[in-house]
């Protein structure tokens, strides 16, 4: 072709309509996958590009989202990322990443920078949502917002998550069935919702077990390293500190077992440690860790997938929570209790 292809001639050689084509190549889910398919050779083959400046006019958009993570310096983000990224790109839009570090002004901005029209829609992954300004009597509800992992139940957004509470219960049943009794936990920074499910989930294990939980042995930690290092310095100050930790993720598992070195123990011939969450630096950590392993890039795909549909106009707000398998990867950090 002499011009530049149009989504018109997309649709011509696809024998679909133009909206079944512009739908396909945003990710919208109302096309079939096999639609989706042929649409996206079709586009390569005519080597067609979105006109990002007209479309911008013309919709008034700035196809560009946010993905908001609490630390992005956290490789935990990574492949979800990778995941957001693909699935953006392939329908023009850039991927702009927002780092709150847990600062409330910074929640603000990056909400008011999708206020202000900076940015089409938000995938949330900080489990918060800012407190109302002042003067602001309107909520955030009506505005494109996907959670992804964290949770907040009130707020009617979709959500994409995986089993906290059944992935943490099975990472305690393994340490059960290896034959621990004296089971901790490092919990995350409750009362946030991800990490009261994975608390839930270790004491539904303890007590399926008819194990009981002794009186300081849950302990609160707030997803950093050196948080799981004090959190083992508590458990270890206790009468009878257990043989085996259930960590709430890999970066507070790292530090428990840093801190377990200090004191002169042995991971896993003193104490067995389960982290959540699979790094990829959990492989290559020593012993290599034992932990929950979450489909990130999935997580990253699906969340973009909804945003997509939510800023077609489709109504997923009220669809059911999308729910993504874990697995629980046995690595040499657990074992055994000593005899």
């Amino acid at each position: 072709m002499s011009e530049r292809p149009k989504i018109k001639d997309i649709a011509e050689r696809a024998g679909v309509s133009v909206a079944t084509v512009s739908r396909a190549l945003s990710g919208s889910s109302l096309v079939t996958d096999e639609t989706r398919k042929r649409i996206h050779e079709l586009a390569r083959e005519l080597n067609y590009r979105p006109n990002v400046s007209a479309r911008n006019l013309r919709t008034r958009r700035s196809m560009s989202v946010l993905l908001v993570v609490r630390d992005v310096g956290n490789p935990f983000y990574l492949e979800i990322l990778k995941g957001v990224e693909a699935t953006a790109r392939a329908a023009g839009y850039a991927v702009l990443m927002g780092n709150t570090e847990n600062d409330p002004d910074r929640e603000v901005e990056y909400f008011n920078m999708l206020r202000d029209g900076h940015a089409d829609g938000m995938i949330l992954m900080t489990g918060k949502l800012p407190e109302p300004q002042p003067g602001e009597s309107a909520a955030v509800s009506h505005l494109p917002i996907v959670v992804a992992l964290e949770m907040i139940e009130t707020a009617g957004f979709p959500h994409v998550q995986v089993d906290n509470s059944a992935a943490a219960r099975s990472a305690v049943d393994h340490l059960i069935a290896l034959g621990h009794r004296r089971i901790a936990h490092i919990a995350g920074p409750l009362p946030e919702v991800m990490a009261m499910h994975r608390r839930d989930g270790y004491r539904a294990a303890m007590a399926a077990a008819g194990l009981p939980i002794p009186e300081g042995y849950e302990v609160r930690g707030d997803y950093l390293l050196e948080s799981g290092e004090a959190c083992v310095a508590e458990l270890f100050a206790l009468p009878e500190p257990p043989s085996a930790i259930f960590v709430a993720n890999d970066e507070m598992a790292y530090g428990a077992i840093h801190a377990l070195r200090r004191l002169g123990l042995d991971v896993p011939g003193d104490v067995s440690v389960v982290g959540f969450d699979d790094l990829y630096l959990s492989k290559a950590f020593y012993p290599p860790l034992t932990t929950v392993s979450q489909p990130r890039t999935d997580i990253g795909r699906t969340a973009m997938s909804l945003l997509l549909d939510i800023l077609s106009g489709d109504d997923v707000a009220a669809a059911p929570a999308v729910v993504l398998p874990t697995a629980l990867n046995i690595r040499g950090s657990t074992a055994p209790p000593k005899k």
